[in-house]
């Protein structure tokens, strides 16, 4: 089957495709796009995920098959001219270690930020609860989102996504007055 989409605000087509097969290895295998991670292949760990129209998934669990037409933010989508805050406040925090559940930590903190600007430390854990990281002990990921949350709070600007590609206006926070 042929999937038109939309990855990171460009309309894509990936050709020869079984519906059967997971959103990530499309986005990974025949789009080359290999932000997002493939670990548990089970939804367990969190490094796969993505927006697909507004919502976080795991992309190895959504079939080719049902993106059709769809509307997809990667990790590398979040970055407009230059990294997303919360990229940079990741790096900054020393959160990265080897690299392979930040995208999926990266994602799921953007989520959480453009619902909830200034989460207390109960709502980052639960947020962050479905995404699993083996090298650190969790702490500079708190971190780093505790100093992305303060930095696009006061960072001049309408929404604190920092206008991500392919994210909907109806999937968009409002701004604060």
């Amino acid at each position: 089957m042929r999937v038109d989409c939309t990855v990171n605000g460009e309309p894509r087509v990936a050709e020869d495709v079984w519906e059967g097969e997971s959103l990530l290895y499309v986005l990974r295998e025949r789009l080359g796009l290999p932000g997002s991670k493939n670990a548990c292949e089970q939804g367990e760990c969190g490094s796969c995920s993505v927006y697909l129209n507004g919502a976080l998934v795991c992309a190895c669990l959504v079939l080719a098959g049902q993106v059709q037409g769809a509307e997809i933010v990667t990790v590398e989508g979040l970055a407009g001219d230059g990294l997303h805050p919360v990229q940079v406040a990741f790096v900054d925090a020393g959160a990265v270690q080897c690299g392979f559940c930040t995208p999926g930590l990266v994602v799921a903190t953007h989520d959480l930020l453009r619902r909830e600007p200034m989460p207390s430390d109960v709502r980052i854990r639960e947020a962050l609860a479905g995404n699993l990281c083996r090298c650190t002990g969790y702490e500079k990921i708190l971190d780093a989102v505790r100093l992305a949350a303060r930095r696009m709070a006061s960072a001049p600007g309408p929404s604190p996504e920092g206008g991500s590609p392919g994210l909907s206006r109806s999937a968009r926070p409002e701004a604060r007055p």
